[in-house]
């Protein structure tokens, strides 16, 4: 961010906290849509039956588990490509 000014700075931060936010909030409409679809499939009640609550659970560890290992892996390669760079950067 060298170069910009203190407003284009502010601006910057601004428009990347909202890209990361509308990315999150993506990721959490996916990862609700995928376990409700692969979870509840009794409507003769109006909560969630214990398999569908255990069901549910169980999807959203795999989910967050997947999601954390996807970013060590990310790091990894950055780190890694950080190594390779001629001048460290």
């Amino acid at each position: 961010m060298e170069g910009l000014s203190a407003s284009e700075q502010r601006e910057f931060q601004s428009r990347m906290e909202r890209k990361q936010m509308k990315e999150f909030m993506g990721m959490f409409s996916n990862l609700v849509t995928h376990c409700f679809d692969s979870c509840v499939d009794n409507f003769t009640t109006k909560s969630l039956v214990q398999r569908e609550t255990d069901c549910v659970s169980r999807c959203v560890q795999k989910f967050m588990a997947g999601s954390e290992r996807i970013g060590q892996r990310f790091q990894e390669q950055q780190a890694q490509m950080m190594n390779q760079s001629p001048t460290g950067r």
